[in-house]
């Protein structure tokens, strides 16, 4: 029930043998989930992603506590399936967002994607593609079950069109940099910026407003950012305020107000 910023790239599944020493955690926060609802919310930015990283009765109490006290706030990921999408967006969150279960055995399972696409609504499903090379310098893939295993499913023009049939936005994962600080990957950047036909949100490895500006620039202004680790409410160096006025004049400068 703690919030957490962890490398994800450590991150094995501990319920299939996994070993809990491995995953390299940056930070270990002292308050809730509902704390970071509430200050999101009073500045205004909604689409914040809460990941439940384990499916224990107390993970999901407060999960869903941050979820009711600050509706329409947060996005949720982490274990979504058909099955239980709709309690999330009941709970509060204004998405849910999509990952493995959509995925077996590397194969992406249409058929699920549409299931959840129908269940919920396009307009409130998130897809995650978590996208890594299989060699430097050659195509991105996804990568599946706790970024541990590639996918067949080549991150491309094709594949990008296709699935924002069934979603409306993709949350896309720079697996080799998230939670590292080492700077963005800009060529998975400029994919999205060339090819994305929905709006597409990066994470991974941004560490300062330049590395804003350089999204900003990479992606024709059609990819957005998340940051986490980098902040210094979560133990870093970016501070949080910054960030959010640097926000604010961007949404001034495009003529939106939230």
């Amino acid at each position: 029930g703690k919030v957490k910023q962890i490398v994800g790239s450590t991150l094995s599944d501990l319920e299939k043998g996994g070993n809990a020493k491995e995953l390299l955690t940056n930070f270990v926060a002292s308050e809730s989930p509902s704390h970071y609802a509430e200050l999101y919310s009073s500045d205004g930015l909604y689409g914040g992603h809460m990941i439940l990283l384990s499916k224990d009765a107390e993970t999901q109490r407060v999960a869903r506590e941050a979820l009711r006290d600050f509706p329409n706030t947060l996005q949720v990921g982490g274990g979504v399936d058909a099955r239980n999408a709709g309690s999330y967006l009941d709970d509060g969150a204004s998405h849910v967002i999509v990952t493995s279960s959509v995925f077996k055995n590397g194969e992406l399972q249409l058929d699920r994607l549409e299931t959840l696409s129908s269940v919920v609504g396009r307009e409130r499903l998130v897809l995650d593609l978590s996208c890594r090379r299989r060699e430097a310098g050659g195509d991105y893939y996804v990568v599946t079950d706790r970024w541990q295993k590639f996918a067949s499913l080549k991150v491309d023009q094709d594949s990008l069109a296709h699935l924002s049939e069934y979603c409306c936005e993709f949350l896309i994962h720079g697996v080799d940099v998230e939670g590292k600080q080492l700077g963005i990957d800009e060529d998975l950047v400029r994919l999205l910026g060339d090819y994305s036909p929905i709006p597409a949100t990066y994470a991974g490895g941004v560490r300062t407003l330049q590395d804003m500006e350089l999204i900003k620039g990479l992606g024709r202004g059609m990819v957005d950012a998340t940051v986490g680790s980098a902040l210094d409410i979560f133990g870093g160096t970016l501070p949080y305020k910054e960030v959010v006025n640097w926000h604010r004049n961007e949404q001034v400068g495009a003529g939106r107000t939230s």
